[in-house]
């Protein structure tokens, strides 16, 4: 995949934006989220020269281009980016916050090849647009889900827990229920605005640079939007994409973000294997919980990845309870995964 962060600019203002993307942030500026303040640079970018970009990528038979921001959809000529990459052969995927779609945005989003991505953060609105900072924007989004999925557009959602209470284990059991058939869920990681000092290797989850590359506003080239500050090529430099991915600068840039394996079945890191963040399905077990080396993961027959999403152990979630006698729990076998759980039955996940 290749990252296409063509844009800034953002109808919200989410408290922990990777990139300090924002309403107010013209196109063609990058914010920076720099030691002792926030700068930006100014780009030089211009549609040719994405769509160039887009030439490299298919020249490297990259298979997949992802437009994000800021609001890629923002950004006068993205969908011309959308036909031109789906002209060369390469899927597209835009990551969008569903906030605004207009008729064309639909005819677009629904041409093959294409593909949706958003984030969502809980299914209380007012939890919600604490993340975003923006009024209307739960309804909005949820609203353009459901369209997307009523269109038979494929579409997968991120959660990003920001706030305590957030409730954004809830949000993933609701974009299961809505038909979201690929859901993830990962925290706020310290980089661009959510960031609190400069940002280090280890807010990354291990796979920037490993199939994978991002190119900023400015065409500078990141190994991912994540590990922005780390830039060790351009995409006007003699040679473009090639010459940077088989750069010794690349080639450091990329050694310095600590490979993450798994260990006794652990996901690297547990919470998302991801650097988008929260995109891909990652491996056993659940996110955030302790492997269980003798019975898999926990709970023992769930084998997902992201916790409470997938019926596992009795009693499947969502099902109804059963009627209970004599203190038992609906089933009788007490809600335990493992039968050397001590715990209490508790029917109701949350």
């Amino acid at each position: 995949m290749i990252e296409l962060e063509i844009t800034g600019k953002c109808q919200l203002k989410c408290d922990h934006c990777l990139s300090d993307s924002s309403p107010e942030i013209p196109h063609g500026v990058m914010a920076r989220n720099v030691p002792g303040g926030l700068g930006t640079s100014y780009a030089t970018m211009t549609l040719d020269d994405w769509r160039n970009v887009i030439d490299q990528a298919a020249e490297l038979d990259i298979a997949t281009v992802q437009l994000i921001g800021g609001e890629p959809t923002t950004y006068p000529g993205w969908a011309d980016l959308v036909d031109h990459a789906l002209n060369r052969g390469r899927l597209v995927e835009v990551f969008t916050n569903l906030f605004h779609v207009t008729g064309k945005g639909w005819a677009v989003f629904s041409r093959p090849g294409v593909s949706l991505a958003t984030s969502y953060y809980s299914p209380n609105s007012g939890q919600h647009e604490q993340v975003t900072r923006t009024v209307g924007s739960h309804e909005r989004t949820r609203a353009n889900i459901v369209e997307a999925l009523r269109r038979g557009i494929p579409i997968r959602a991120g959660v990003v827990g920001v706030h305590d209470g957030q409730l954004e284990q809830l949000a993933v059991q609701e974009l299961y229920a809505l038909g979201v058939q690929r859901v993830t869920l990962d925290y706020a990681r310290g980089v661009g605005r959510a960031a609190k000092a400069a940002p280090t290797v280890d807010q990354l989850c291990g796979n920037c640079g490993r199939g994978r590359l991002a190119v900023m506003p400015d065409g500078s080239i990141s190994p991912c939007v994540l590990g922005r500050w780390m830039q060790p090529g351009h995409v006007k430099q003699p040679g473009g994409l090639r010459a940077v991915l088989e750069s010794p600068e690349w080639a450091a840039a990329v050694a310095s973000v600590p490979e993450r394996k798994p260990s006794l079945g652990a996901c690297p890191p547990d919470d998302s294997n991801d650097c988008s963040p929260a995109s891909t399905e990652a491996c056993n077990p659940a996110y955030g919980v302790a492997f269980d080396a003798l019975t898999g993961c926990p709970p023992s027959d769930s084998n997902d990845c992201s916790p409470a999403t997938t019926p596992a152990c009795n009693p499947a979630y969502g099902v109804a309870l059963a009627s209970a006698t004599l203190g038992s729990c609906a089933p009788d076998d007490s809600q335990r995964c493992g039968p050397d759980n001590p715990a209490p039955c508790n029917p109701v996940f949350g």
